[in-house]
């Protein structure tokens, strides 16, 4: 997407009025394209919003790199694959790796799709009905996956008009002969152009990495710390080539495709998470009287200013700098410093990975347990839904992805089927 002109930019949406910022190309309201709406005057009718936006809230500053010279956190060290990454499934289903999903203009044997909204118009290769201009649904808006040990979910949300995150999941073995549940998750950043495809990219180069890894024997900390090296490259890749590093603040929409990422694999006891960026991964025991875990620290503002004592919990995410990020994937990015962790758990729960758009609504480890059911660890998909749908009746302000791990891993559980 290019910047619009500044001579065309506009304050609010003319179709909902919603207000708008100078880098929007989409109303983050109604989906209203702004670069057709700045140059022509668009009908009363056209571009009807989806449904599921009418409530509309506030929406929190999500994904903004910091600039340059911001101090960066210090690193922490502490059955057949499937899919996942941009394709949407029902359970049980594969989808192939690394596709974006998103539904096309055509129907069967190339016919031209019917818009859903009017019922007259024609969609054209962008997506929206040339008759009422109506924003057609697309796959990637809502997408789920459940195979053996780990179940995943991932929706648009309320207010953006598309969804830039990704997930890929799968259940491999290892050379002894035990399984490895794997969850990617990861997150575009809202200033970058195409991070649609950078999270689509870093996930799907990242399970494939760890599952190559862990199928030859190496560690797990060790693969994850990899994984997340390749899933950087993946994403590199996606540069215009002879891309030089912007600053993203002052270069929105010239910049190069970017996302956050965090994993986990549980391999017989051990659980092992790795990230970058400010997506984040929970622990919920299934005895609600245990204490959960937070087992990721963000890559953010908001992190720095707490890790350095200048700025409490509360005071520095109610600043508007709260979730500029510190650590990205992208070729703009400084130097990737991937994190990992490994814990050993001591009794049965489940693991959350989940982007900002869940964990907005349930920051800390207690509000997140609150909210995860109690049959979690034998209900992975259901859990999942239902994590989205708590995002979703919170206002929904971004795109919301949650894969759910239950622990130990259902394979190796005795009398597991």
């Amino acid at each position: 997407m290019t910047r619009l002109p500044q001579s065309a930019q506009l304050t609010a949406c003319p179709v909902c009025h919603e207000p708008l910022d100078p880098a929007d190309n989409f109303c983050g309201g109604c989906g209203a394209d702004l670069s057709a709406a700045a140059s022509a005057a668009v009908s009363p009718g056209g571009m009807a919003g989806d449904p599921r936006r009418a409530v509309r809230h506030p929406e929190p500053d999500g994904h903004r790199p910091a600039p340059p010279g911001t101090p960066s956190v210090p690193g922490q060290t502490a059955p057949p694959p499937t899919v996942a990454s941009g394709m949407p499934d029902t359970p049980g289903a594969s989808g192939a790796s690394g596709a974006t999903g998103t539904a096309g203009p055509t129907g069967p044997a190339g016919r031209r799709r019917v818009c859903g909204a009017c019922r007259s118009g024609m969609i054209d290769d962008d997506g929206y009905c040339e008759h009422c201009g109506h924003a057609q649904p697309r796959e990637r808006d809502h997408m789920e996956h459940e195979t053996p040990g780990v179940a995943a979910v991932s929706d648009r949300g309320l207010r953006h008009h598309r969804n830039e995150d990704a997930f890929a999941v799968s259940t491999t073995t290892q050379p002894d002969g035990g399984p490895a549940v794997l969850a990617v998750v990861c997150d575009g950043v809202s200033s970058a152009a195409r991070s649609d495809e950078a999270s689509t990219a870093a996930s799907a180069g990242a399970l494939a990495s760890l599952e190559a890894a862990l199928a030859a024997g190496t560690p797990p900390r060790e693969a994850t710390h990899r994984a997340i090296l390749d899933a950087a490259r993946a994403v590199d890749a996606l540069a215009p080539s002879g891309h030089h590093a912007r600053e993203h603040r002052h270069h929105q929409q010239e910049n190069a495709p970017a996302c956050t990422i965090v994993s986990a694999v549980i391999t017989g006891e051990l659980l092992t998470v790795g990230w970058v960026g400010d997506s984040r991964a929970y622990w919920v025991p299934d005895d609600r009287a245990a204490q959960p875990a937070r087992l990721t620290e963000d890559d953010s503002w908001a992190a720095q200013m707490v890790a350095a004592g200048l700025l409490s919990e509360a005071e520095a995410y109610a600043d508007e700098r709260a979730h500029a990020i510190t650590g990205w994937l992208g070729a703009d990015a400084y130097e990737v410093e991937p994190h990992t962790a490994a814990f050993q758990p001591d009794r049965p729960g489940v693991v959350i990975v989940c982007t900002d758009g869940l964990w907005n609504y349930a920051e800390t480890a207690e509000r997140m347990a609150a909210v995860v059911p109690s049959d979690a660890r034998l209900r992975p998909l259901e859990t999942a839904r239902r994590l989205v749908g708590y995002a979703l009746d919170g206002g929904g302000h971004d795109n919301v992805t949650v894969a759910v791990l239950p622990f130990p891993a259902r394979s190796a559980e005795p009398g597991a089927a």
